[in-house]
Parts: structure tokens; sequence; C-alpha cells
């Protein structure tokens, strides 16, 4: 059990290593919902890959990063109207979050369901929103 935990502790400090790099690229924002003034998380798109990529994490607020990384605790909602805008983002893993988050209230908000039929994505993005449902 030991090995375990020094191995999530390891890939801990590598995700936090990536933190200057995130918070420089996120303008010390949010990436999904943009709320600044607030404690910002490394957080991993799952499923995680092997070993910690940049490309593969974004900087989220709590509220954000409970919704990724708990889905039974998402709630469908106005906080998430700013997906509307996020989901245009250059930022693959940024994009895919956001899709996968508007999927998850398609059928209960219209606008989310409307966004949906405006998105085109390419195909790596679709397929990590996939990947990460």
């Amino acid at each position: 059990m030991a090995k375990g935990r020094e191995e999530h502790q390891a890939r801990v400090a590598h995700l936090n290593s990536f933190g200057k790099e995130l918070a420089r690229r996120a303008k010390s924002k949010c990436e999904l919902c943009e709320v600044a003034g607030e404690k910002l998380l490394v957080v991993e798109v799952p499923p995680e890959p092997r070993g910690p990529e940049v490309e593969r994490c974004v900087m989220l607020c709590e509220a954000c990063a409970t919704a990724v990384r708990e889905p039974k605790k998402f709630r469908a909602g106005d906080h998430w109207r700013c997906l509307a805008q996020t989901v245009w983002s250059e930022v693959p893993a940024v994009q895919a979050l956001a899709l996968r988050l508007l999927k998850r209230q398609e059928d209960s908000q219209a606008w989310a369901r409307e966004t949906l039929e405006t998105v085109f994505a390419d195909e790596e993005v679709e397929a990590l929103a996939a990947e990460c449902s």
C-alpha cells in the first residue's frame, strides 16, 4: 500500500509542477467558468493518462473541479451557461470538458441543447470528450 501512496504523491507533485504554466495559460482564471480571485486547482481530464501530461490538465475553481472529478455531484443550472463560450476555447482539454458538461445537461437545459447544436469540434476534441464521458 505504501507504494501506491508514493506513486500518487509523485503524480500530484508532477501535476503541481504544471501550475505556473497552466496559470499563465488560464490568466489566473478558472478555465471553464472564468471566475477570478479564487483558489485554482490543477485537474487532469479523465481518464487520466499513464503519466501526467500538461496538455490533459486544466486550471479549475473548486465548483468546476468538483463537477469534473465527481460527476454524481454535478447539478445542471445557470452557473454552467459559461460553457456556451468556453466550448470555443483554443485548448482541446478545456473544450472537451465543456462539451462533456454541456452533454450532461442537454436534456434539462434548452440553452445547453442549443449550444451543442451550434458547436463544431475537431475529431481530437470529440474523441477526448467521448473518452471522458
